[in-house]
């Protein structure tokens, strides 16, 4: 099994890492499923874990990473001051693949929501509001 497929499955089942004895540890648990398709909600649910509560990419699990989280507030000054909503969106749906990313470390939370239903639209639901609130997190 490729290293990188480990690392996305290992990913999609963290929680916050935990310190023990100066050495990182990433505890397993299966994704849950939200029950509510709000993109702040999911977002703590699903994002925050690696790139912060605050977007800035200081979560608990990024320093168990090989590359630093990405900062979500500055996607919107890093592309000319406009929100790339596509780009987003297929970063998270996982049809675009993000060069930092390398590996595909991030999970692809398209495939992942789509396992936690069969209803197709609850899995674009969910997509579009984490897009929608990625964009409300851009510094001014």
């Amino acid at each position: 099994m490729r290293r990188s497929t480990v690392l996305t499955g290992l990913l999609t089942l963290c929680v916050p890492i935990l310190l023990v004895a100066q050495s990182t540890v990433i505890k397993q648990v299966p994704v849950r499923t939200t029950r509510t398709m709000e993109g702040p909600d999911l977002y703590a649910e699903y994002c925050a874990v690696c790139h912060g509560k605050d977007g800035k990419g200081g979560g608990p699990a990024a320093a168990a990473l090989k590359k630093e989280p990405a900062d979500l507030t500055q996607l919107a000054r890093k592309n000319g001051g406009k929100f790339d909503e596509l780009r987003v969106l297929g970063v998270i749906n996982g049809s675009d693949v993000v060069a930092a990313h390398g590996s595909r470390d991030m999970p692809i939370w398209g495939t992942v929501f789509a396992s936690m239903t069969t209803n197709e639209g609850l899995r674009k639901i969910r997509i579009n509001a984490l897009v929608q609130h990625v964009a409300t997190m851009q510094a001014k």
